[in-house]
């Protein structure tokens, strides 16, 4: 028996580009840092929540391209002369992505209590019928 991918799928007209978008998501699911929450807020609209403490805005770039929303962080290293006699909160980099489907935007981003809020917005695709016609030869 052979075993048909995802986009090859004879009923599936057009998808090879969303088995594409599987296998990235797959590729990004393994990161772990930061934590974050995604949450339905309402049927349209959603919200990531990243949890960045000690992250300030000059450290955070968030970019959208290709349908990905990719968030960035990378802090300064502190060069000043503390000596920590533990250092358990590292300034690490990192970057966390995440794939959009078709018509979610991101509406505002915002950054409170070592949190920063990123707000999705659905937009309702547009119902169009179209009728074709039946060339008579």
């Amino acid at each position: 028996m052979t075993k048909l991918s995802f986009g090859a799928h004879p009923h599936l007209l057009g998808f090879e580009q969303l088995e594409r978008l599987v296998e990235r998501t797959a590729k990004t699911a393994a990161e772990g840092y930061p934590p974050f929450n995604i949450e339905a807020v309402s049927e349209n609209d959603y919200r990531i929540t990243l949890a960045v403490a000690g992250f300030g805005d000059e450290d955070l770039n968030i970019t959208v391209e290709n349908r990905q929303l990719v968030v960035r962080g990378r802090q300064a290293e502190d060069e000043g002369d503390r000596m920590f006699l533990h250092r358990g909160i590292a300034a690490r980099a990192f970057q966390r992505s995440f794939v959009l489907a078709e018509g979610v935007d991101v509406a505002r981003a915002a950054l409170e209590h070592g949190l920063l809020h990123i707000e999705l917005r659905r937009s309702p695709p547009d119902v169009v019928v179209q009728t074709i016609p039946i060339d008579r030869r």
